[in-house]
């Protein structure tokens, strides 16, 4: 099995080598045959690769103990689905991961457009195969999958392994790290499809709209990546939060701005031919922030509890970001005068300069969190001391960054193309603004003193009313003309315009999880020792402890709380915390329990015993609207999945353009 997959890891590699080379010889040479030889290479390479990772997966869901990567992640007494999720629960299986997903996403490609952008395909060709051999190359030569345990007597059996890292058997893990690498390994598709348009200088903005489809594709994956880590972080580690600035935490975020910059200013140059240079600038720079990201959390230059192993793999990552880098600036300043805007910005009270000053913020923001991830390692690297950058630097910057940008969110909507009078202004700007000081007034009178708080609240309000003005306003004007009712009309206004009101659903969704953010500023907790059969109190919330039970089973040794909850006197049931403790690591972990409500969840951990073992240490928060920031996610999910849906409008026209050059050849005929 072993040499069968070593095998196929290599045959792999010479197959994304001939791609590379048949792509670009062919479209040189001008011979078609190897052109189409490279794209059936691209199938190969994802035919190899698919065989390597079916025989891993064989290795962990069955137990073969020889190969050393099966005896380090996975063991007999795991369940199949995190037997399957320790896939990607190492170096070298997340990098056959890594692979796989973009053998797949080439696949995917190269198939799609077989007939289309004949030009410079085989360069999008190339650029994805280049990066698929950059993989290949780590997985066949530096991080093997397919190494074996080996003695003086030889292959070694050891029966039994060390199993996954119990905090990544959680039902999150086995779905975080394949949508982050979906996010992470989809954002080589744009850079290839703007690296090859620009070798091309390709012509028209087809190739735009299929660039933007792909970055929204895996934005959401992004997205779906970091909400679901946030999840896991909140759910498992025990601390209570769902986001601590965690080096790889903020690797995953930094190119997730950059994308979501460019789905911005990509507007400006479908609409006005404006800011391309900058947008093949955020392409390349979400691409390269993906692989930057790879490399932090495999090379051990920052310590994380994400981070994997360190070793000899950063280097290679370092030549890859070198080489791309340079070659990607080269390939710009060259295409400069391909690149000039068809028109200039004419008013700074226009949508054109709010998506200006929206990308400029986001990219303050994007700097913001790579300098503090990267501080520890130049100040090491300069003065010799590691000089950590903590929470409260980040929040500092990035809060007041945050509120800029959800007021920018609210104002995009009420401003025209070209140029808004100051008139028209104060008549758009009127009712969301007094309604908006309103909500903050009435929080203000019912106790809220956080200043930050209470603009993120008064914010907040006026997006949402921004976005339902704009829904009511359109769907009256359909429901003014057909005479449907409002709702059926709001369906009708979104499916003719998906990428607008799509967007205006993601902004929803976006307030949302900033309102979650926001109930951070109202956080209750405390932590205490009590005794069995006792209570403690945490806000309006008693906790009794009413009994503590014991056990293990073939994965761990498990300790419960069994906690009755009350809420002023009103009984609300019994939570369960837990801890274990796992046989194979001898590593301890918490279920904390939590009982979650809109407006605040109730989160208590049991953090073990007393030295006596009298008594039950008990760490008990409560957070006001941490639920909203998952609602927001859904909310985010649906808005993409509209935007991504074919306006209505579009669909209509193409199908009359069709039937008008049916009706041109008919009459040629006749």
């Amino acid at each position: 099995m072993e040499n069968i997959g070593a095998l196929a890891i290599l045959l792999a590699f010479c197959f994304a080598i001939y791609a590379v080379i048949a792509s670009v010889a062919g479209k040189w040479s001008k011979r078609p045959f190897l052109v189409l030889s490279a794209q059936r290479a691209v199938y190969c390479v994802w035919a190899l690769v698919t065989v390597a990772s079916g025989l891993l997966i064989y290795a962990l869901m069955y137990g073969d103990y020889r190969l050393a990567y099966v005896a380090s992640h996975s063991n007999r007494a795991m369940s199949l689905v995190y037997k399957f999720a320790a896939w990607w629960g190492g170096q070298e299986g997340s990098l056959l991961l890594w692979n796989w997903l973009l053998a797949s996403y080439a696949v995917i490609v190269v198939y799609r457009n077989r007939t289309k952008f004949r030009e410079m395909m085989p360069y999008v060709t190339a650029i994805l195969m280049a990066t698929q051999t950059f993989f290949l190359i780590l997985i066949a030569f530096v991080a093997k999958p397919f190494n074996v345990l080996t003695s003086m007597h030889g292959v070694v059996d050891v029966g039994d392994g060390n199993g996954l890292d119990p905090l990544l058997q959680y039902w999150t893990m086995a779905i975080h790290p394949p949508n982050l690498y979906l996010g992470y390994v989809g954002s080589t598709v744009p850079f290839a499809f703007a690296i090859g348009a620009l070798i091309t200088k390709q012509p028209g903005e087809g190739w735009i709209y299929t660039t933007r489809r792909w970055v929204l594709v895996t934005w959401l994956f992004q997205t779906t990546g970091i909400l679901l880590g946030a999840g896991w972080a909140y759910a498992v580690l025990g601390w209570g939060g769902y986001w601590g600035w965690d080096p790889v935490e903020n690797a995953s975020l930094l190119p997730w701005i950059t994308a979501t910059a460019f789905l911005h200013s990509v507007m400006m140059q479908e609409k006005k031919g404006m800011m391309k240079v900058w947008n093949i600038v955020l392409v390349s720079t979400t691409f390269f922030l993906c692989i930057f990201g790879t490399f932090l959390t495999r090379s051990g230059v920052v310590s994380s509890v994400h981070a994997f192993a360190s070793g000899s793999i950063g280097k290679f990552f370092v030549t890859f970001l070198a080489i791309g880098i340079a070659a990607t600036v080269y390939l710009i300043l060259n295409r400069l005068d391909f690149l000039k805007s068809e028109s200039q910005l004419e008013s700074v009270l226009s949508r054109e300069s709010s998506f200006l000053f929206n990308n400029l913020i986001l990219l303050a923001s994007c700097f913001a969190v790579l300098w503090g991830t990267l501080f520890p390692v130049i100040s090491e690297a300069v003065t010799g001391e590691k000089i950590s950058v903590d929470a409260p630097f980040y929040n500092r910057v990035q809060v007041p960054i945050g509120l800029f940008l959800i007021l920018l969110t609210g104002i995009g909507p009420l401003i025209a193309w070209r140029r808004s009078s100051v008139e028209s202004l104060k008549r758009a700007f009127l009712w969301p603004m007094l309604a908006s000081a309103g909500v903050a007034a009435v929080l203000a009178v019912l106790g809220v003193r956080h200043f930050y708080a209470l603009m993120s609240f008064m914010l907040c309000a006026f997006v949402l009313i921004t976005v339902a003005l704009e829904f009511v306003k359109g769907a009256s004007a359909i429901s003014s003309k057909s005479g449907s009712n409002l709702l059926t009309s709001m369906v009708e206004l979104t499916h003719r315009n998906t990428r607008r009101y799509g967007g205006y659903m993601v902004h929803v969704g976006i307030v949302l999880i900033f309102i979650g953010f926001t109930g951070k500023a109202f956080d209750k907790d405390t932590t205490q020792e009590v005794v069995p059969g006792n209570s403690l109190q945490i806000g309006r919330y008693t906790l009794h402890v009413a009994s503590f039970d014991q056990g293990q089973n073939e994965n761990y040794q498990w300790g419960k709380l069994n906690i009755d909850v009350s809420k002023d006197g009103d009984d609300l049931g019994r939570i369960e915390p837990e801890h274990r403790l796992y046989r194979a690591s001898k590593s301890a972990t918490s279920e904390v329990a939590i009982r979650r409500r809109l407006n605040d969840d109730l989160y208590v951990n049991f953090a073990g015993t007393s030295p006596d073992g009298q008594k039950v240490i008990i760490q008990a928060y409560v957070f006001p609207l941490v639920t909203w920031i998952w609602v927001g996610y859904w909310v985010v999910l649906l808005g993409t999945l509209v935007c991504l849906v074919p306006s209505k409008t579009k669909l209509i026209w193409a199908k009359t353009e069709v039937v008008g050059i049916a009706g041109k050849h008919a009459k040629a005929e006749n």
